[in-house]
């Protein structure tokens, strides 16, 4: 419908409306007046725009809807489980469990129930997972015993490397046929280490996900507990490697067991030990690890048209203002 023909339809229709009015009480004729009005208002800006706007905007009170239903959280924060806890700086904040399904799956395209073992992920303090650059850190926990280190420096990392590419080639193949992106694993962003103090240990790999021209970053992070360990995982782009580098110290602090189920705390005698050691840690379940992306571009395709908006700016005025304090260990 042209514009000259929305105004015309929009003037009958006002002109319909003062005719009502002359058979409705004053109260009815002023509130029904607003809301044919806006109505009406609503229809010709909405020819004014062009579709790429009109995407633009679908796309804001999507986002803005979104964000508004999460709480993201910083202090300490009991996981759940009750074993272990994170200590968010104020640098971060942390998303719950649901919250973490609905940016991975929601705003970053990974197929359904691949966030379904998250306990929550970490991001950057400022920023939103709607920005292009996004980054976060996803966290699970997996209850498998308790894993020896006494292979941890053992462990040819080069011939582990190759096996694991070919199981990410087996997944890939399954993945395409589920009509997904193909992936492949290039090789280590980082090579895995190990540090016996605070039994942490670290790697990273670079995934390369169907014809992306930039490829994902997965940065691995294992601490390890009495009965289990704590998966943390970086998801971003392979040219976010710096800035993972120099948030790579932070974030190893913010995770750990509490007292009682350190590793430390093992007790032979009762505990169970895992089937698996460092080496498996690394190479183990690495199908799963690889399949998450951080590509916020993706979710772009729910509305048909790539829309050239000032992502940064937006997610930061969506981020202004929403961070909350979570409630100390104690539940003061």
């Amino acid at each position: 419908m042209h514009l000259q023909t929305r105004i015309v339809v929009a003037l009958v229709f006002l002109g319909i409306l003062n005719a009502h009015a002359q058979d409705a009480s004053p109260s009815q004729q002023s509130s029904e007046s607003q809301v044919l009005t806006e109505q009406a208002q609503q229809e010709l800006d909405q020819q004014a725009l062009t579709p790429q706007e009109i995407e633009q905007r679908e796309y804001v009170k999507w986002a803005n809807e979104l964000w508004d239903s999460m709480e993201p959280q910083t202090g300490n924060i009991s996981l759940p489980g009750d074993v272990a806890e994170l200590n968010v700086p104020d640098e971060f904040y942390f998303l719950n469990a649901a919250d973490s399904r609905k940016v991975l799956e929601d705003i970053w395209g990974n197929p359904p129930g691949s966030a379904e073992t998250m306990l929550g992920m970490l991001f950057p303090a400022g920023a939103t997972p709607f920005e292009t650059s996004s980054w976060g850190v996803t966290v699970e926990y997996e209850q498998d015993g308790y894993v020896t280190d006494d292979d941890a420096d053992d462990i040819n990392y080069d011939d582990l490397l190759t096996q694991m590419k070919e199981d990410t080639s087996l997944n890939s193949e399954e993945r395409v046929a589920q009509g997904y992106d193909a992936i492949s694993l290039v090789g280590w962003a980082a090579k895995p280490y190990y540090d016996k103090a605070s039994n942490k240990l670290h790697w990273a790999k670079e995934i390369k996900f169907g014809d992306a021209p930039v490829n994902t970053l997965n940065y691995n992070i294992r601490v390890l507990g009495r009965k289990g360990v704590l998966v943390l995982n970086f998801i971003a782009g392979m040219d976010q490697l710096p800035l993972i580098n120099q948030n790579l110290n932070s974030v190893l602090a913010i995770a750990d067991f509490k007292e009682g189920s350190k590793y430390a705390d093992f007790n032979p005698d009762i505990d169970d030990v895992a089937a698996y050691g460092i080496g498996a840690l690394v190479a183990g379940k690495v199908l799963a690890k690889t399949g998450l992306i951080a590509a916020a571009l993706i979710f772009l395709k729910k509305f048909g048209v790539i829309i050239v908006l000032a992502l940064g700016a937006f997610a930061r005025k969506l981020y202004k203002g929403r961070k909350t304090k979570a409630p100390d260990s104690s539940g003061t």
